[in-house]
């Protein structure tokens, strides 16, 4: 008995290999491939996250997302072809197939992970709503806010967030709402409402596109939870794990010393176990995820780590200036953090 029990765990084992063994790619990466390109969903102008420069060439923190899942997939980061979308427009675009993913400054929440047919892939952003106001409104605090008229972008979590705020608060406020992220920061600079709201990245994205951007101010109140990130259709885990991982690769090889400038020495050189399967010197992890074993130096090459990304784009290398706070390393202050590939 023992011996036929045996067999047949010898047996169960060996089908269970030969199926992962020849286990073929999911629908979407098929059909990427096919193409020979991402088609990725951004904003519709944001800076730092996701913007068109002059030449035409889209720059941002979301846009490096989209970057580096074209450098695993075809080890070219150039090939992505982006969607500006309005905050209305990216869900049905992901749902109906428009885009391969959607990488759009959105929060992660439970009905969106659990009720619209989509996947978050990690966040790539950590965030909260705030207050932006003209210095001549005379205000220091959210709480100063009662009887304001807020400009508020239409489809996002911000709605709910400042409805809950104020009525928690026992205070008024008349919102007007506008499809663009545009159309409400110029509302403001017009002085149809007193207070723009949304998360504070965009706040500080939409300060610096005003005629006198010193004249504005965001308020110290961060009034909610906005983890930002990278979603996926439902369905095609492959492609779910590929983006997934793509980010990860990006968090990891930070807090691993991995740059764009010194990653393939190291991936020659290292003997720090954790960079060498990063980087496929050891193992063969790339192979489950369908990807080349090159695939996460082909990212920090071309797109770089995370922290090089972040300080480009929105950090004190860029126009906006924004410390890291929670988007630091785990150990270093802030929360940020990748699975190991082992």
């Amino acid at each position: 008995m023992k011996m036929v029990k045996s067999t047949l765990a010898a047996l169960t084992a060996a089908a269970v290999f030969g199926l992962a063994g020849t286990a073929h790619a999911g629908p979407t990466l098929d059909a990427v491939k096919k193409k020979g390109f991402v088609q990725c969903g951004i904003s519709d102008g944001l800076p730092g996250f996701s913007y068109a420069e002059a030449g035409g060439a889209y720059k941002g923190l979301d846009v490096d997302v989209c970057r580096a899942v074209a450098a695993a997939v075809f080890g070219d980061a150039t090939k992505v072809r982006y969607s500006p979308l309005t905050a209305k427009e990216r869900f049905t675009a992901l749902q109906s197939g428009e885009i391969d993913m959607l990488s759009r400054n959105t929060t992660w929440t439970s009905s969106r992970d659990g009720g619209m047919g989509m996947n978050f892939a990690g966040v790539n952003y950590y965030d909260g709503v705030g207050f932006l106001v003209n210095k001549e409104l005379g205000v220091s605090g959210a709480k100063e806010l009662d009887g304001a008229t807020i400009c508020i972008q239409a489809g996002t979590t911000t709605e709910l967030n400042v409805s809950d705020y104020f009525r928690a608060n026992g205070l008024k406020y008349t919102p007007i709402t506008y499809d663009r992220s545009d159309e409400s920061a110029k509302s403001l600079e017009a002085g149809r409402c007193d207070v723009l709201t949304s998360d504070q990245s965009q706040l500080y994205a939409q300060r610096i596109k005003l005629a006198q951007p010193d004249q504005y101010v965001v308020l110290p109140e961060v009034i909610s939870k906005e983890p930002l990130g990278p979603a996926v259709r439902r369905g095609d885990e492959d492609w779910f794990a590929i983006v997934k991982w793509s980010l990860f690769a990006m968090i990891g090889a930070e807090e691993l010393g991995v740059t764009s400038a010194n990653v393939e020495q190291m991936a020659k050189e290292t003997k720090n176990p954790d960079v060498a399967r990063l980087l496929g010197a050891e193992g063969s992890f790339g192979n489950d995820l369908k990807l080349p074993k090159d695939w996460a130096v082909q990212i920090v090459k071309q797109v770089g780590n995370y922290g090089e990304s972040f300080e480009r784009n929105v950090g004190q290398g860029s126009e906006l200036k924004i410390k890291r706070g929670l988007n630091a390393q785990w150990n270093n202050g802030g929360i940020l953090y990748a699975p190991p590939v082992r």
